[in-house]
């Protein structure tokens, strides 16, 4: 008896003219509920009704996702192999020069402005924002790198980074709101240098 296959499709995945906006639907819903981590492109697809390639072919990666729901601003999977590229001893003022930099831009700087401000006052986005940033910017430099005690090494780093961004552009707290960048790099960078590698 012969088998009979169906050919596989090429091409664009299946899905309907609404998939986009109902995987970013599901997506936002997801990650509230199960956090960054916890939250899978299966699990998003599976909440959309799309096969996950639909997920894939619409938004790539996960981190892709996430940006793309919650309007992070910021993309550290995609620039970190630059800051861990070069001198290891530099790698904390490059992480600081990194982060300060994308938020002067105007654009960058209003949208986490808000995301900011969200994560403050909501139980949900808080550990969403702090999943993203440890794994996507901080785990991800960590793993790079091969240090030891990584998980507490980026949670130390991403809380000196979180607190310094909230004093400059949220609460806007002199001087640190008036400083100049390569003031803040050279103060700073060495506290992440040491959290990362001492």
């Amino acid at each position: 008896m012969t088998e009979h296959r169906t050919p596989r499709r090429r091409g664009r995945p299946r899905g309907g003219s609404d998939s986009r906006a109902r995987i970013i639907g599901a997506a936002v819903d997801d990650f509230g509920e199960k956090g960054y981590d916890g939250a899978t492109v299966r699990s998003i697809a599976a909440r959309a009704g799309v096969d996950s390639a639909l997920v894939h072919h619409y938004f790539g990666t996960k981190a892709d996702l996430f940006a793309e729901a919650v309007g992070i601003p910021l993309r550290p999977d995609v620039d970190v192999p630059k800051i861990v590229a070069g001198p290891r001893a530099e790698v904390g003022e490059r992480l600081i020069r990194y982060v300060l930099e994308s938020f002067e831009q105007p654009e960058i700087q209003r949208r986490g402005v808000m995301l900011m401000r969200t994560a403050i006052g909501s139980r949900l986005t808080t550990p969403l924002l702090a999943g993203f940033l440890s794994r996507e910017l901080v785990g991800r430099i960590a793993a790079a790198l091969g240090v030891p005690d990584a998980e507490l090494r980026a949670t130390l780093v991403a809380s000196q980074v979180a607190g310094l961004l909230l004093t400059r552009y949220v609460l806007k707290l002199s001087p640190i709101a008036t400083a100049s960048i390569d003031d803040l790099v050279a103060r700073v960078g060495p506290t992440l240098q040491r959290y990362l590698f001492n």
